[in-house]
């Protein structure tokens, strides 16, 4: 086999994390209500606004508010015969992640992952009754 093909292998392996390669950084995460019908705010842990609409909707969020900081973000629903309603969406550690022990090594571990927010994940949907 050609060296320079394996040089450029394994320098690739060893310059990438295990979940930016597997996972991604922004989730597409379906909001629903029950009833529907009902004006959402999304904010992120910062207090700024990010998304709203009316459910059932689908946002695109973010997993990541920085360097090994996974986002928080606070889904505020409002319908006009329902007590408004709150709830608290967290980021958890992707399992990928993990996976930099047998790929990505530290500088995936340690840099590449938690750089582009890759080390986190946000669940595809929430469903939030009123």
């Amino acid at each position: 086999m050609n060296k320079k093909l394996i040089a450029i292998a394994l320098s690739t392996l060893i310059t990438t994390g295990c979940s930016s390669i597997v996972s991604k950084s922004d989730y597409a995460v379906a909001i629903s209500s029950a009833p529907e019908g009902a004006s959402f705010v999304v904010t992120n842990k910062s207090g700024q606004t990010v998304e709203s609409g009316v459910t059932p909707s689908t946002v695109t969020l973010s997993s990541s508010a920085g360097y090994f900081d996974g986002e928080i973000y606070t889904i505020s629903l409002k319908k006009e015969g329902f007590d408004d309603k709150a709830f608290t969406l967290k980021s958890t550690v992707d399992g990928w992640y993990f996976g930099n022990i047998l790929i990505g090594g530290l500088i995936g571990m340690l840099i590449v992952d938690p750089m582009t927010g890759a080390m986190y994940n946000l669940p595809p949907r929430v469903d939030i009754a009123l």
